[in-house]
Formats: C-alpha cells, sequence, structure tokens
C-alpha cells in the first residue's frame, strides 16, 4: 500500500519528476561515459604495450638490468621456453637478444635498442607484424634487414630500402659496426617506442657482435588473458626457484616492466569515480530541493495522514519511498543511455586525429574506444540508491516535524 502511494506521488507534478530524473539521467551519462573514455584509454595503453611492446612477463638475468650488458645473458633458453609453453596460462614464448646501439642513415644518427629476434616466434607473441606500413615484417631478400618505427625512420631520412649503419659492442668489448637495409616501417602510435627500438634478425646480431648460440638477453611471454599475470607469475618463480635464488634469473610482470601503466590505470580508476561521485552529490542537492517543493505543497495532505492515524514512521518511508523512487527511475534510465552510448562508441571507435601526435609522444593512441565493465554498472547504481536515501532524510524529516492540527489549517 505504502509503495503505491509512493509511486503515485511521485507522479503528481509530472514536469517536475521529469527535470530531477532527467538530471540524474544526464548526469551519470556524463559520468559514467568519462568513466569508460579514461578508462578505455588507459586499457588500450595497457593493451597495447603487452600485446606489442613488452608482454606480460619478461624474463632476464638480474644483471643485465642494472647496466644492459649482452654479456649477462641466460644460458640453454630453450629448455626454459620449454618449460614455460608447458604452462596452461601461456599462449606464446619468445627469445630475444636485446643491446644498446647507435643507428645512423647518411643524414643523421640517433640512439637505439637494437632487437634480435626470430620473426616466426616474434608474430606468434607480438602483434608488431600487423603495425607494418610500408614494407614488409622481414619477408625480403635484402641481405641484412632491419625494421624500424616511422618516427625514427622520419629521424633518419630514411624509407625502404635505405642503407643505415648499427654502431655497437661486441662480446669483447670492442666497437663494431654492421650496414643493414631498412625492409620495413611501422607505426604503434607510440613515439617513444619507435624512436628506442630498431629489430634486425637473431642470426645477423649474433654475427655482428659475436654472441654465443645458446645464449638470450630475454625471454618475453604473452599469456592468454591479462588477469591470469599473477597466477603465472607464481608458477614461473616456483618452476625457476633454484636459478632464482642463485641470482641468475630475475622474472618480471609488466606492472614491475612498466610501473607507470599500472599506476595510470590505478589513478585513472580512482579520480574518475571521485568525479562520478561529485555528480551525484551534487544531483543529491536537487533532489533535496524537489521533495522539500513537494512537502511544503502537501502540508495539509500530511497533517491529514497523520490526524487519521498514520504513524510518523510510515510517514517517513512514504517520503524516503517517494525520493528513492524518483532517483532510482532516473538512474535505470542513466545507466540504460550509458552502456547503449559506452556500447556503441566502443565498436565505433572515436579517434582523436585533431591531437594525435600529442597523445603519440607520450605513449597514447589516438584511437580510443570506451569500455566499462559490469562491476561500475552494479556499483554507480547502488551509489544512486544510496545518494537517494541520504537524500531523502531531510525532506522526511521536514514531514516529521509538521503539527498534524496546523498542518490541516493550512491552505497550501
Amino acid at each position: 500500500m505504502l509503495l503505491s502511494i509512493a509511486w503515485k506521488n511521485v507522479w503528481r507534478n509530472k514536469l517536475r519528476s521529469l527535470i530531477v530524473i532527467v538530471s540524474i539521467t544526464v548526469g551519470l551519462l556524463g559520468g559514467l561515459f568519462y568513466l569508460a573514455f579514461s578508462n578505455g584509454m588507459v586499457q588500450q595503453q595497457i593493451n597495447s604495450s603487452i600485446k606489442t611492446e613488452i608482454s606480460n612477463i619478461q624474463l632476464h638475468n638480474p644483471k643485465y638490468l642494472i647496466n644492459d650488458e649482452i654479456k649477462y645473458g641466460i644460458d640453454n633458453p630453450e629448455n626454459k621456453i620449454k618449460k614455460i609453453k608447458s604452462l596452461q596460462e601461456v599462449k606464446a614464448v619468445v627469445s630475444r637478444i636485446k643491446s644498446v646501439s647507435m643507428i645512423s642513415s647518411a643524414a643523421t644518427g640517433t640512439g637505439t635498442t637494437l632487437n634480435g629476434i626470430d620473426p616466426e616466434a616474434e608474430m606468434q607473441a607480438t602483434d608488431l607484424y600487423t603495425k607494418i606500413t610500408k614494407g614488409t615484417f622481414f619477408k625480403t631478400k635484402l641481405r641484412n634487414p632491419i625494421v624500424i618505427g616511422e618516427k625514427l625512420a622520419k629521424k633518419l631520412r630514411v624509407k625502404i630500402k635505405s642503407k643505415v649503419v648499427i654502431t655497437i659492442q661486441d662480446m669483447s668489448g670492442n666497437i663494431t659496426y654492421g650496414a643493414f637495409k631498412v625492409a620495413g616501417i611501422f607505426d604503434t602510435h607510440n613515439s617513444i617506442f619507435e624512436l628506442g627500438n630498431a629489430f634486425v634478425l637473431k642470426k645477423d646480431l649474433t654475427d655482428l657482435i659475436g654472441y654465443h648460440e645458446n645464449k638470450i638477453t630475454e625471454i618475453a611471454i604473452l599469456l592468454k588473458h591479462n588477469d591470469m599475470t599473477n597466477i603465472t607469475e607464481t608458477k614461473l618463480k616456483n618452476m625457476f626457484a633454484s636459478e632464482i635464488n642463485s641470482d641468475e634469473l630475475t622474472i618480471r610482470t609488466w606492472k614491475e616492466i612498466n610501473p607507470i601503466l599500472k599506476m595510470l590505470n590505478d589513478m585513472t580508476i580512482q579520480f574518475t569515480m571521485i568525479f562520478v561521485i561529485i555528480i551525484l552529490v551534487a544531483l543529491s542537492f536537487g533532489i533535496v530541493n524537489t521533495m522539500l517543493m513537494a512537502i511544503m505543497e502537501r502540508v495539509r495532505e500530511i497533517g491529514m495522514l497523520m490526524a487519521i492515524g498514520m504513524s510518523k514512521v510510515k510517514v517517513f518511508f512514504m517520503i524516503m519511498l517517494e525520493t528513492v523512487f524518483l532517483s532510482i527511475t532516473g538512474g535505470i534510465i542513466g545507466l540504460f543511455a550509458s552502456w547503449i552510448l559506452i556500447t556503441i562508441t566502443n565498436k565505433t571507435g572515436i579517434d582523436l586525429a585533431s591531437v594525435a601526435e600529442g597523445l603519440n609522444s607520450i605513449g597514447y593512441s589516438s584511437f580510443v574506444r570506451p569500455e566499462l565493465g559490469i562491476f561500475f554498472y552494479f556499483f554507480i547504481g547502488s551509489m544512486v540508491i544510496l545518494t537517494a536515501i541520504f537524500a531523502s532524510v531531510l525532506p522526511a524529516r521536514k514531514a516529521l516535524k509538521l503539527n498534524p492540527a496546523e498542518a490541516v489549517r493550512q491552505d497550501v
């Protein structure tokens, strides 16, 4: 009975109720879409870094991480890779030889990290080959092919089949040189990665620096799902416990390799949730004002209800239910509208071409797909209900303070 009365009271003044409902809907739509947009931008950056640059987990010699000297490598990589592949969470494993070098063209030169890779294995573990915009990913007859980023190509002023010279330190500590020809140019929308990395065949790099045949500097692991990272890390640490204890091997996840990504992920969610809560708090003032106006218009009616025997508890809950119904109606519409907008923009994407250069310079893609997990919809829905309950307290208390004898005489 009380529920029916409260629901009917919400629609006694349709215009006022609709204004509040629309306000809640628009507020939630803006807040949730901003949350989805920010989350989508960060998640896209994380996924791009994992799939293109660093993978989920990396194995190194601890001493290599200190000064990047290639003499500190991982012994017997094939045996380790075979063990890693036995884990069901693992999608692909790849080994690399990485070394700091100088790359020069006829125009200029710059420092970069030279990655010696096996193209077939790399295509299983990363999606770098899908980023090739010019040339091919080592599918060429060129001698000593090299694949570089678009930003590096522009800086060196080179194109496909252009010659570049690599200056690097060999295993004896001597400076050696090697001539390579550009076979492919990739674009990852990350200027830092494009300038800081160049890729050559593992065999060509091994021949150039005289590296050990059964040794590499890095093992990268791509998992079937990012959520499996912590579980797999624990399994790997148990699997290679002796090597870790003897300081021959260290295992790091993407959160340790690039802690800025983890920080951005946590901060973006926290700051955006605070923004959404501020919106709800601001909306609560509008709800309180609306309900106070409704009570002042119904002073005589409330007084009569109390005079004929309706308890103060029932009056309190009636006002509370009216506030909750008003808020939930706006909340449901807002959540549903947000879900539709986020779903559509996730499929179509949002192209920020006008600020692409600025975003790329800090490692962000200019093409964003907003995304939001189901948890956030339930969380915001719960926050709407809590906001409605708190917003109903003041109007309900105002109603309880009415004196029935005086209220029935008022002509409001």
